[in-house]
């Protein structure tokens, strides 16, 4: 399949939401864009919950969450918006989840998780979700795969991952559930570079080779079965006369099929060092937007990667530059949601996919 050229590219501006935040999470339905939690400016979890509806291009405040929360997993399941884990307002990691009616407008607790877990990753398949890894309340990264049936209302555990991680990147591809390890380096934790993962007719999980390089803060996309890790801050090693971490432009490519890591190549490099942005996958290439880098405020820089010519171009710049934004897949659309730019952001933008004829 052919990436759209650079020119097919263009940025949609919403609006600002209601209540500027950061660790917000996002869900689409229906044409409608659901913002729940996050911290606002005092760095407090919020119950906030707003509503964009794309075609009328306005925010409504929903009920609040019944329990404020940042950082939690957040999925759309019909007419039900789920919302698990994440951390409270006092810090400590929630095992509460609670669903959104749609319809009916109004919040529903539903089956608690087995332990309280932040930073999990989600998804689904087939009306079931299934949570990955997280970070209880002692700190550590959690192995925990838990599947939940909504019509049960029950959370079944699963085989737990070969490595515990928090954060981390999760993608569906037919079957399997890959997983790439992602730690901050919160608590004097360093990155994890394990890359896993869980084929859910077997209920077992494979072990790849790790990423080749630990980086803090990298974003992973996955494009046409190909798993890209990009970008981050390098730690200084041991032995390595750079006395703090710095920005990179790594690319590190993953083809299952050939069940290895590409050789490192300075040609596949992105254009931009860049740590804490956001990649996606949007017109047949992987693009990165935004984050942090050698300057003094957040990019604005955005760059896309064509796997057929193997190459990054410069796109569209995010109207407003930002860093540890949310964000959420649309068909044809990628949002980017709140973040921070000089302190929380109420900027909602999306990179979108011109009707070229």
């Amino acid at each position: 399949p052919m990436a759209a050229g650079a020119g097919a590219f263009a940025w949609a501006t919403f609006p600002a939401m209601p209540t500027r935040r950061v660790y917000c999470s996002a869900a689409h339905r229906d044409g409608q864009l659901f913002v729940l939690g996050g911290c606002g400016g005092g760095g407090r979890a919020l119950g906030t919950a707003e509503v964009l509806d794309l075609q009328a291009q306005r925010w409504t405040t929903l009920p609040p969450l019944p329990t404020p929360r940042a950082g939690a997993a957040v999925l759309a399941l019909g007419k039900q918006i789920l919302v698990v884990g994440g951390v409270d307002a006092a810090q400590s990691p929630l095992a509460s989840v609670e669903v959104y009616h749609v319809d009916e407008g109004k919040w529903e607790k539903k089956a608690a998780l087995a332990q309280p877990s932040m930073g999990i990753s989600a998804v689904q398949r087939d009306g079931a979700v299934y949570a990955l890894g997280g970070m209880g309340a002692d700190t550590s990264p959690q192995a925990l795969v838990r599947v939940y049936e909504p019509a049960k209302d029950h959370w079944q555990p699963l085989p737990s991952m070969p490595t515990p991680c928090y954060g981390a990147s999760a993608f569906l591809q037919g079957n399997k559930i890959f997983v790439l390890g992602r730690c901050w380096g919160r608590q004097g934790k360093l990155p994890v570079t394990a890359f896993e993962a869980f084929d859910l007719e077997t209920r077992s999980w494979t072990r790849y080779p790790s990423v080749p390089s630990r980086r803090a803060f990298a974003a992973c996309a996955m494009a046409d079965g190909v798993v890209f890790s990009l970008g981050g801050l390098q730690q200084p090693g041991p032995h390595n006369f750079y006395s703090r971490p710095h920005f990179v432009n790594t690319v590190e490519m993953f083809d299952p099929a050939q069940g290895v890591w590409r050789k490192p190549n300075r040609t596949i490099r992105m254009k931009e060092k860049r740590a804490d942005f956001v990649a996606g996958c949007l017109g047949g290439r992987v693009v990165a937007v935004g984050g942090l880098g050698n300057q003094s405020c957040p990019l604005d820089s955005v760059e896309g990667f064509s796997l057929s010519q193997e190459k990054w171009e410069p796109l569209p710049p995010m109207p407003t530059g930002r860093c540890s934004c949310s964000s959420c897949p649309a068909p044809s659309l990628l949002f980017i949601i709140g973040g921070v730019a000089q302190g929380p952001s109420g900027a909602v933008e999306a990179l979108c996919l011109r009707d070229v004829p």
